[in-house]
């Protein structure tokens, strides 16, 4: 139940993402990547939730709004699961 984040300000950390994320349901994870270079964050995430209802609920507000900049929340099929439906194609 991952959901991906784009548009995530520099001056957020992975523990301010986990805190909003959390208001619609249990987070499990916050993977913010890190630029080894720069030392800043990629400026996008993935959270998992630990229900499929707790995603849902991400999507029932139409607006994501951290420290001010607006988020683009897409939904992140799991690898798993998208591996499994190739090879009956």
């Amino acid at each position: 139940f991952d959901i991906f984040v784009a548009e995530v300000p520099w001056t957020a950390s992975s523990k301010e993402v986990k805190e909003y994320f959390s208001q619609f349901g249990s987070v499990q994870r916050c993977q913010l990547p890190f630029d080894k270079d720069t030392g800043f964050h990629r400026r996008y995430c993935w959270i998992k939730f630990s229900t499929s209802q707790d995603v849902q609920n991400v999507f029932q507000k139409d607006l994501h709004i951290l420290e001010g900049a607006k988020l683009t929340v897409k939904e992140q099929p799991s690898r798993r699961r998208s591996q499994r439906k190739k090879p009956s194609e």
